[in-house]
């Protein structure tokens, strides 16, 4: 009679704290590669002393032993050197305890394990069932370890976080939770490998390479934007949201994440930067790849590889939206943490992967992965898309002026504007990380120019002079005889009328007319211009090193219609002194929403119902209407609250309550997302101790 397998018992609870996946909901087993996990066997009857037990373990839909996607090993008493290996720990009772090892550079992804059995001439074969396999950043042989436990907590294990946003001279934050334990969520990641170009063209490759972080990075990077593939996320910069939800209501990766399953794997609308940076963080934890997120403020976006960056006025003063290149406000990208053999040793660790769709790489919107050390050199002609991310961070900034009669005039270049305080949230709490120094020298310093033209070099060899390299430029123009800047006075809020002021200063001992022409766009973050809201021309006339001051005021009345989500207005001025070149001032504001507020009415306990309280008063002089709140939060709710918030009349004050249910001790982060027809998106978050 046949060997036969009575139960098997995969010791899920210890083998999952064992493997550090005991945070995820999910009831799998889910182990990571390079460490033993034990199974324990029950057979119908003892094995005999000849019985030779072999194990089977493969992933993908063509598993194949060359591709190192099928394993065959046998139960042994030692310990395997290299590749899988199961390892008899105990044979009492008919009972088989078993420790299975898998390689530090296996496949990640679900696993079938199988036993075959030989005894006394008779061959059985069953299904023990299957498990999920992960990176292991525990693990000093695997290319994603990371050695600070510190670190390791942060970047893999926290399921919450926060990411900058604003402009250099306003830096804010949301919240974002990123959920990559929540239910379902490790089922979706590994959809989003399943769903790629590359397994829908050659699934047996791609399963095989998913070995490697550095390829599974650049795969999540194309999969997380909709634009060549069946990806998660459709972006939209256009200031029109309708068929989707606007950008800024979103809170976490969790609902968009089921949504796209959901759907049947149709691209979720919409997303913008952080959006897509907030989702590859969760796919990327969830799979083990220590991973953050990365705010660059005025973030260049060069098109043509030249490192420069164009910018064009008309004679008024009007911002025009010409060529392709631009200059954002802020851009978010992820850095995610592992060795790079292909480059050498010294560039492993942070490698910037950016899944905003930008630019084509190899036909496909994918950026990286790319050493963080690599870029610092101005290494642009190695793997993967340095000259862009180089450029985000380096590229000079060149204004041109189109004159009255059509001509374009090249008006000034600036070398230091581009790439300003790059952030990512600190490890262990919410203050800023600065971390600009690790993608360049200091600014201004002789090895930071150096590395530009090196850079320079590499991507244009015949060129290092081009018209637009900022670096080469004569001043062909006579310096300026007046500067300016704009001030602002009073607050800038939502609802309030804006306040800034014009300095204009003669740094000449002549007297100077100078005539301004000056306008206001409402803008998305990205630069795109949404409707100019106010404009203005005087002249003025400036004694000798005189200062003066010219007020600008736009009204709500003038900019409410066409204000966005991102509370930006973009102001310019183009100053003119006869037959001198034009001095362009320009300042974005932000303004502030009225706050939102969020407080916890009782002692939050695991499994006890907690009463939240959102507080919010309408600032404005007419009423506010379809007015919606919704929060979530991982292990303080399941999936996400919306609730509906009756309209409010003028300087109306609301309180809505509503209840959450913690599910894991420890600080939790709740956030919260309230839109109505006058405040498409004003957040809140409120960090929550839960007790056990």
């Amino acid at each position: 009679m046949a060997l036969g397998l009575q139960s098997v018992n995969w010791q899920t609870a210890s083998n999952r704290q064992a493997h550090h996946t005991d945070r995820f909901y999910s009831q799998d087993l889910i182990v990571r590669r390079g460490q033993p996990f034990h199974v324990s066997l029950t057979l119908y009857r003892g094995l005999s002393s000849g019985g030779r037990v072999t194990f089977t373990a493969s992933t993908g839909p063509y598993p194949s032993e060359s591709a190192k996607t099928k394993a065959v090993f046998p139960l042994s008493n030692g310990t395997s050197s290299s590749g899988w290996g199961a390892q008899l720990v105990s044979n009492r009772d008919n009972v088989l305890n078993i420790s299975i090892l898998s390689p530090a550079n296996a496949p990640i992804g679900r696993y079938t394990l199988d036993m075959q059995i030989s005894s006394q001439g008779s061959d059985s074969t069953m299904k023990l069932g299957t498990f999920i396999l992960l990176f292991n950043p525990w693990l000093q042989a695997d290319g994603v370890f990371m050695n600070n436990h510190a670190e390791r907590e942060e970047y893999v294990q926290e399921d919450a976080g926060i990411i900058f946003v604003g402009s250099t001279n306003r830096i804010g934050m949301i919240g974002w939770n990123y959920g990559q334990f929540e239910e379902g969520i490790l089922n979706i990641c590994l959809s989003v490998l399943d769903n790629s170009l590359n397994f829908r063209r050659d699934p047996a490759t791609d399963v095989a390479r998913r070995n490697d972080p550095k390829y599974i990075g650049r795969v999540l990077s194309a999969m997380v934007n909709s634009n060549d593939d069946n990806g998660v996320l459709a972006g939209n910069w256009s200031g029109s949201y309708t068929g989707g939800r606007d950008p800024r209501n979103w809170n976490g990766s969790v609902e968009i994440l089921k949504e796209w399953q959901r759907s049947g794997f149709r691209p979720v609308r919409y997303g913008q930067c952080w959006v897509f940076a907030g989702t590859l963080n969760t796919v990327l934890r969830c799979l083990g790849i220590p991973s953050r997120v990365i705010t660059n403020f005025n973030s260049a976006h060069d098109t043509d590889r030249n490192l420069s960056v164009d910018v064009y006025y008309d004679p008024l003063g009007r911002p025009i939206d010409k060529g392709s290149d631009s200059v954002w406000n802020f851009h978010v990208w992820n850095e995610a943490w592992f060795v790079r053999p292909d480059l050498g040793p010294s560039y492993s660790g942070w490698q910037v992967l950016d899944a905003t769709p930008q630019e084509r790489s190899q036909g496909v919107f994918q950026c990286g992965p790319a050493s963080v050390i690599a870029i610092r050199e101005g290494n642009v002609n190695w793997d993967f898309d340095m000259p862009f991310i180089f450029a985000e961070v380096n590229a000079d900034r060149i204004t041109w002026i189109y004159e009255s009669n059509g001509a374009l005039k090249k008006n000034s270049s600036d070398t230091h504007s581009v790439g300003k305080y790059i952030s990512t949230k600190a490890v262990g709490s919410n203050s800023r990380m600065d971390v600009t120094e690790k993608y360049k020298y200091p600014e201004g310093s002789s090895q930071e120019r150096q590395v530009f033209e090196k850079a320079l070099g590499k991507l244009k060899p015949r060129a290092s002079f081009s018209a637009t390299s900022a670096s080469s430029l004569a001043r062909e123009e006579r310096e300026p005889s007046i500067s300016g800047k704009f001030k602002i006075a009073g607050v800038l809020a939502v609802g309030k009328e804006v306040n800034l002021i014009l300095m204009l200063k003669n740094l000449t001992s002549d007297t100077k007319t100078v005539t301004v022409n000056m306008t206001a766009w409402t803008i998305v973050y990205n630069g795109t211009l949404v409707h100019e809201v106010w404009k203005d021309s005087v002249t003025k006339s400036l004694n000798p090193e005189e200062e003066i001051e010219h007020p600008v005021k736009i009204t709500y009345a003038q900019y409410e219609k066409y204000l966005k989500a991102d509370n930006m207005i973009r102001t310019t001025a183009v100053c003119q002194v006869t037959d001198e070149p034009e001095v362009v001032v320009e300042r974005d504001v932000i303004l502030d929403n009225p706050t939102l507020t969020l407080e916890v009415l009782d002692e939050a306990r695991v499994q006890k119902p907690v009463n939240v309280q959102m507080l919010f008063s309408n600032p404005l002089d007419e009423p506010v209407k379809d007015c919606v709140l919704m929060v979530e939060g991982s292990g303080l709710l399941l999936g996400s609250l919306k609730i509906d918030v009756p309209a409010l009349r003028p300087k109306e004050r609301s309180r809505v309550r509503f209840e959450i249910l913690p599910t894991r001790s420890g600080t939790k982060q709740l956030l919260a997302n309230f839109s109505c027809n006058k405040f498409p998106a004003i957040k809140a978050m409120l960090s929550v101790d839960v007790a056990e």
